[in-house]
């Protein structure tokens, strides 16, 4: 793990919006935010989750073992997190506006910036997904299969990208990373024909975030923030 920095603590899922908005969740459901210091480097969030999601402005949303679904607020009198209706087993928050997840049927939904009526169904099939602030949307399936979010109904709303990843995460168009069933660890490359770089390293999940910083986590729980260069 070279290019790769490892920082003190355990996680299972790890999401990044930015340099300073990460988080995790570690096998027993805990919350934990990076505090920007290495020395120190994690304070424990109320709540519990199974997986996180985290906005470059700051967003964050998570679900538990049950599906529920819950949006940060930060305010500790009403528990510092709200629930919004749905069942989701991953969770994926570009933005505000830009949030996305998965159930465990492997139905897509998008969030619809209105807690009324929060989500709304994408077609598709999907286990783990991952969104950019710029709107960017990449996800993966049962099989392995890749798949870009391109939105235009007549061509089914994904278009296949060759390769095989078991997570993804997408900071914007050209912060793409995944890990595949191995462990491996790959780099977009903005170019659909030789669309991955592999990248020295052992991962099961991944966070990348819209000014390029990229965590890790392996199947140890070991926590990795990369210090390497950006190839593509």
């Amino acid at each position: 793990m070279t290019d790769w920095k490892q920082i003190s603590g355990g996680l299972t899922r790890i999401a990044v919006g930015s340099r300073t908005n990460v988080w995790g969740v570690n096998s027993a459901g805990n919350i934990y935010r990076y505090t920007n210091n290495d020395a120190s480097p994690w304070v424990q969030v109320p709540g519990g989750l199974t997986d996180i999601g985290a906005g470059a402005d700051g967003t964050v949303w998570g679900v538990n073992a049950n599906g529920n679904i819950y949006r940060y607020t930060g305010d500790h009198e009403s528990g510092h997190w709200k629930q919004i209706n749905g069942g989701l087993t991953r969770i994926s928050v570009g933005s505000r506006t830009n949030v996305w997840g998965v159930n465990s049927a492997g139905n897509i939904y998008r969030y619809t910036n209105n807690d009324a009526s929060p989500w709304v169904q994408v077609p598709g099939g999907l286990t783990d997904i991952g969104a950019g602030a710029d709107g960017t949307v990449w996800g993966v399936n049962a099989n392995g299969n890749i798949y870009r979010y391109i939105g235009d109904q007549e061509s089914g709303h994904w278009k296949q990208i060759n390769g095989g990843l078991k997570s993804i995460a997408a900071g914007s168009r050209t912060t793409v990373w995944g890990t595949n069933a191995g462990g491996n660890v790959y780099h977009y490359t903005n170019n659909d024909a030789s669309p991955w770089i592999q990248i020295p390293g052992g991962l099961t999940d991944i966070g990348a975030g819209a000014d390029g910083t990229v965590w890790g986590v392996n199947a140890n729980g070991n926590i990795y923030r990369y210090t390497g260069d950006f190839p593509g």
